[in-house]
C-alpha cells in the first residue's frame, strides 16, 4: 500500500545500491556472524530455541512500549497530533526505511504525504521532521559517548580499535552537537553557518532550481526560527520521548541477553547496546542490517560473553526488534487507510492546532 504522494526510488543507481548493501547484509549475517564470533548457527539457534515462546511475546509487548514512548517526540514536533497517529508514522516509517532502497527518503515522504493527509500544512510537517531527525542524532550521538563515560568510570578497559573510533566519534558528535547548539543559540552564528553553506552548495541548489528565491542562507535563517518555535514549546516532549524510547530498548536488550545466558554487567551491556544504536543509522546496508550485529556481537565476546549465548541474544534482539517492524509497519498502513482525512490548510492560513483524531 502506499500513500499519495510518496514516490519510491526507481532509478537503477538506487536499485544497484539497495541490491549491494542487501547482499552485504546477507554476507555479514550468514557468514560473518558466526565467523567472527567464533561459533556456528546450529548453537546459535540451539540457544534461541531454548527461550520460552511466552518470553518472546513479552519481549514483543515491551519493544512496543519504546515505539509508544517515541509518539511523545513526534507530538512534542507537531503541534496537534495525537499519540495514535504519530504511532502509526512510527511504524509505517519504519518499515519502508528498513525495506525500501533509499528507505530514509521513502520514510520520511511517507511521513510527509500521511500528516498532509490527517490536515496538517507543508510547513508544520517539514518542521516537525527536521526537529525528530535533529533529536534522533542528538540521542545517537549522546549514547556512546555516555557508554564511554560510564565504562572508564568502572575502570574498564577498551580495545586501542574500539577506543579510537570511540574517540573519534566522540569528537565528531561534540562537533555536531556544538554546531546545532551555536546555531540555535546565536543568530549571528546562524547567519554565518547559512552565509558558508551558501557559497558551497547554494550555485548547485540554483542550478537544480532556478525558479527558487529563497538563499541557502534565508533557508537556515528560517529553519532556525521554526525549530526554535518547537523547542521552546516542547522540548521537553521530545526528549522525554527519546530518552524513553532507548530506556525501553536497553532494558529489552537486557533482558533478551540475560535469557540467553550473556551475564556480563549492565555498563558492559550498555555500551554494547549504545554501539549497536549508532551503526543502525550506517548507511551502507538497509538500516545497518548486519553490520550492527557483527559489531554488537564481537564487543559482547571480547568482553568475555559466551559466542553463541551472545550471538543468539543479538540475532533474537534484531529479530523482536527490527524484523517485526515489517508486519506492524503494515498494520500501520492500514490504519492510516481507515483513517479520517482532512485538506490540509493553504499556504498562509496554517491555523495554531491542525487535524486532530
Amino acid at each position: 500500500m502506499r500513500a499519495a504522494g510518496v514516490q519510491v526510488p526507481t532509478h537503477t543507481r538506487q536499485l544497484v545500491q539497495f541490491g549491494l548493501g542487501l547482499a552485504l547484509a546477507v554476507v555479514l549475517l550468514v557468514w560473518g556472524l558466526p565467523h567472527f564470533a567464533k561459533t556456528s548457527w546450529g548453537d546459535i539457534w540451539d540457544v534461541i530455541r531454548s527461550v520460552p515462546p511466552l518470553h518472546v511475546v513479552g519481549f514483543q509487548v515491551l519493544m512496543l512500549v519504546g515505539l509508544y514512548c517515541y509518539t511523545f517526540t513526534f507530538t512534542g514536533s507537531l503541534r496537534g497530533l495525537t499519540h495514535g497517529k504519530a504511532l502509526i508514522i512510527n511504524l509505517c516509517g519504519s518499515s519502508v526505511s528498513n525495506l525500501l532502497p533509499g528507505g530514509g527518503a521513502v520514510g520520511l515522504a511517507a511521513t510527509y504525504a500521511m500528516c498532509r493527509s490527517w490536515g496538517f500544512s507543508r510547513r508544520a510537517t517539514s518542521t516537525s521532521a527536521i526537529v525528530t531527525g535533529v533529536w534522533n542524532v542528538l540521542a545517537r550521538i549522546a549514547l556512546p559517548v555516555v557508554a564511554i563515560l560510564v565504562l572508564m568510570v568502572g575502570g574498564v578497559t577498551l580495545p586501542k580499535a574500539l577506543t579510537d573510533l570511540a574517540i573519534a566519534g566522540s569528537l565528531t558528535g561534540l562537533g555536531v552537537i556544538g554546531v546545532i547548539t551555536g546555531m540555535l543559540a546565536s543568530e549571528r552564528v546562524a547567519q554565518r553557518l547559512g552565509g558558508v553553506l551558501d557559497r558551497l552548495i547554494g550555485p548547485m541548489v540554483r542550478r537544480r532550481r532556478p525558479e527558487t528565491t529563497m538563499s541557502v542562507e534565508d533557508l537556515v535563517r528560517d529553519l532556525r526560527s521554526r525549530i526554535i518555535d518547537v523547542v521552546r514549546w516542547r522540548w521537553w516532549s521530545m526528549t522525554l520521548g527519546m530518552v524513553g524510547f532507548f530506556g525501553a530498548y536497553y532494558v529489552l536488550f537486557v533482558l533478551v541477553m540475560r535469557e540467553t545466558g550473556v551475564m556480563l554487567p549492565l555498563n558492559l551491556l550498555f555500551a554494547a547496546y549504545a554501539i549497536g544504536r549508532l551503526l543502525t543509522a550506517v548507511g551502507i546496508t538497509p538500516g545497518g542490517v548486519g553490520v550492527t550485529e557483527v559489531a554488537t556481537t564481537t564487543v559482547l565476546v571480547g568482553w568475555g560473553a559466551g559466542s553463541a549465548e551472545a550471538t543468539a541474544g543479538v540475532v533474537l534482539f534484531s529479530l523482536i526488534t527490527h524484523l517485526m517492524e515489517v508486519p506492524l509497519g503494515g498494520l500501520g498502513w492500514l490504519l492510516w487507510s481507515v483513517s479520517a482525512k482532512s485538506e490540509p490548510p493553504r499556504e498562509g492560513e496554517e491555523p495554531v492546532f491542525a487535524g486532530r483524531a
